[in-house]
């Protein structure tokens, strides 16, 4: 058996088309576009393609994308000036803040720092709980885009065994939140997980976030089952991969994401519909 592969780009090219047709509606009756601003401070390589990417994101469908780019040498406090102007800007709908932040920055601080109804991240502890009690706002984009995924690829959750791989705030616990939300029974395994391949081997749905190159041995998997993995790791020959065994794993799972083309193209269209959202929100 090979599995089935969940191809995100055509996934997320799709969702991006359909914002693109509702930000040109909106367009064709008189109102504005929604304006996404992205903070980037210092000049990590990685964090530099991440933020090309939603910014080209942001061209193709019509948000208008502000950039900041920051020195290294940018205070806490600056930062945080910067963000509560932009909290009062009636013209920005969504502020994120790329990570990771340079040492001397608090993350958390800045993370409930952007007002939650401009949080297009999905990372405010008011949206995380929002989701916790069952009425979700503006969701974390990967796990959000991960549930869009599956949708997409018609596959039913409701009482499905799912195990997630990974309980960091912005991806492992709001990724089991939506999992608990779609009816599955989940478990959430970490570092101090005495038995994680047993608890693989039982599951039916599997999503990694751990953040650990080929973590997840295609032996554990269980056959038919799903497996997302968020991973993404450089290799040494310039190749990527992601915290599952990928050629193992499809060999015995039903359906799988690859890396790259799989959750990551779906973090991007998921930022997007999620400031289209705040804008709409807030009613402008």
């Amino acid at each position: 058996m090979s599995a089935h592969i969940i191809n995100g780009k055509a996934i997320a090219d799709t969702m991006l088309a359909e914002i693109k047709n509702k930000v040109d509606t909106r367009l064709a009756s008189g109102k504005r576009a929604p304006a996404l601003v992205v903070i980037l401070l210092g000049d990590d390589p990685a964090s530099a393609v991440y933020v090309r990417n939603k910014r080209l994101a942001c061209e193709k469908v019509g948000i208008h994308s502000i950039a900041h780019n920051l020195s290294t040498e940018t205070t806490e406090a600056e930062l945080l000036e910067l963000i509560n102007t932009l909290n009062n800007d009636d013209a920005i709908d969504g502020i994120l803040v790329q990570s990771p932040l340079p040492a001397h920055i608090d993350e958390k601080l800045v993370t409930e720092h952007i007002s939650a109804d401009k949080d297009v991240d999905g990372f405010h502890p008011y949206n995380i709980g929002r989701l916790a009690v069952r009425q979700p706002t503006l969701r974390s984009c990967t796990p959000f885009g991960v549930m869009k995924m599956l949708e997409s690829a018609g596959i039913n959750l409701m009482g499905l065994d799912a195990v997630v791989v990974g309980v960091s705030n912005h991806v492992g616990r709001p990724m089991a939140l939506e999992l608990l939300l779609a009816g599955c029974t989940v478990t959430c395994c970490h570092r101090h997980t005495k038995d994680l391949a047993g608890n693989i081997q039982r599951a039916d749905i599997v999503v990694v976030a751990a953040g650990k190159p080929g973590l997840v041995k295609g032996e554990w998997i269980k056959p038919g089952a799903v497996v997302i993995d968020i991973g993404i790791h450089r290799r040494e020959d310039g190749t990527l991969c992601g915290d599952v065994d990928f050629e193992s794993a499809k060999e015995r799972a039903g359906w799988i994401t690859p890396v790259p083309g799989g959750v990551g193209p779906m973090t991007v269209a998921t930022l997007m519909e999620n400031t289209l959202l705040a804008l709409e929100m807030r009613g402008f």
